[in-house]
């Protein structure tokens, strides 16, 4: 039997609005990967990856993608002496809100979704494939 609904909901709800501001030790990484058992692989914003671990609160309640973006806190698990660098604490849900901090990383910029070209004769984005007709 899964947790009680209520709990699920709570916990949904408080990952939605960002916190006014993060505490010591705490920062926001981007998902690299999951490695299993409730561990995850995150980027640091200065480059640095560390293993991070999933509360059970979070566990089967709230999916994280690669790529999406969580808030660790580096000191939660210095008492224990293993590969962990840390524990999620938050998870961001809604990125626009987040982005809107102050404390959000200038080095997690917005990535576009187009690919980045100058030249707009050479996109084919939109338009037709071109047609095997010409030869006849």
């Amino acid at each position: 039997m899964g947790p009680p609904k209520r709990r699920v909901l709570a916990t949904a709800e408080e990952t939605l609005t960002p916190p006014d501001e993060l505490a010591e030790g705490q920062q926001i990484a981007r998902v690299i990967k999951a490695t299993g058992n409730n561990i995850y692989a995150v980027e640091l914003p200065s480059k640095t990856s560390i293993l991070v671990e999933l509360p059970a609160r979070f566990r089967s309640t709230i999916w994280i993608k690669r790529g999406s973006y969580v808030v660790v806190d580096t000191k939660a698990l210095e008492p224990r002496e293993n590969k962990l660098g840390g524990e999620i604490i938050n998870i961001v849900r809604d990125e626009k809100a987040w982005r809107k901090a102050p404390y959000w990383p200038k080095e997690f910029v917005k990535q576009s979704l187009l690919p980045a070209s100058d030249d707009e004769e050479d996109s084919t984005v939109g338009r037709m494939p071109p047609s095997d007709d010409s030869d006849a």
